[in-house]
Order: C-alpha cells, then sequence, then structure tokens
C-alpha cells in the first residue's frame, strides 16, 4: 500500500465515523425526545447482543473434551461475580477476560 492510498484510507475512516456520529442528530433534528422504537432497541439491544456473544464464545465448547468448559464456567461465574458486586462493566470483562487467558495458559495449557 503506498502513503497515497494510506492517506485516503484514513480520510475515509475519518468521513465514515464523523458521519456515524452525526447521523443522530440528522435524523431526529436535535429534538429532546427520541422516537419509540429508538427507546425500545436502547433499551433491549444491549442484553440481546450480549446474550448473542456468550452464545457464540460458548458454541464450540464441549464438556465431553479436554478441560470440560471448566476454563469457560469459571469465567462466566467470575463475570457475574464482579458486575454483580461492582456493576462496571469494563471491570467484568477484562477481570472474566484476564481469568480464562490466565486459566487456558497456565492451569489447562495442553502441550
Amino acid at each position: 500500500m503506498t502513503t497515497l492510498q494510506v492517506f485516503f484510507t484514513v480520510l475515509i475512516l475519518i468521513a465514515v465515523t464523523a458521519a456515524l456520529r452525526f447521523l443522530p442528530f440528522v435524523l431526529f433534528g436535535g429534538s429532546a425526545h427520541a422516537p419509540a422504537f429508538i427507546l425500545y432497541l436502547g433499551r433491549y439491544l444491549p442484553g440481546a447482543m450480549i446474550s448473542l456473544l456468550v452464545v457464540y464464545c460458548l458454541k464450540d465448547v464441549s464438556p465431553l473434551i479436554g478441560s470440560h468448559g471448566l476454563p469457560e464456567a469459571l469465567s462466566i461465574l467470575l463475570i457475574i461475580f464482579l458486575h454483580t458486586w461492582r456493576h462496571n462493566t469494563l471491570l467484568s470483562i477484562g477481570g472474566g477476560t484476564v481469568c480464562y487467558m490466565l486459566l487456558i495458559q497456565l492451569v489447562f495449557h495442553t502441550q
């Protein structure tokens, strides 16, 4: 990739990011009240997306093979504990990720 291509790629990325940031203001005209459909999506979509990610992450875990899903189960339990205790999404995700990586690298490694 040439320098000019990189430059134009970055410019396009900046333009798309800015357009996505300004799009809600253009669509809703800066009014104080969002439409009911948008409020509905804001309420239910985050939980649905998290559920989808959990299902996707656990789709290949088999309780009959290897570590029997123990690193995943322990990490999920830690995430639930951290989120119930601190109500901090970043702490929950980070703690669960670190726990899982430590478990598969140090405890349940297969070599």
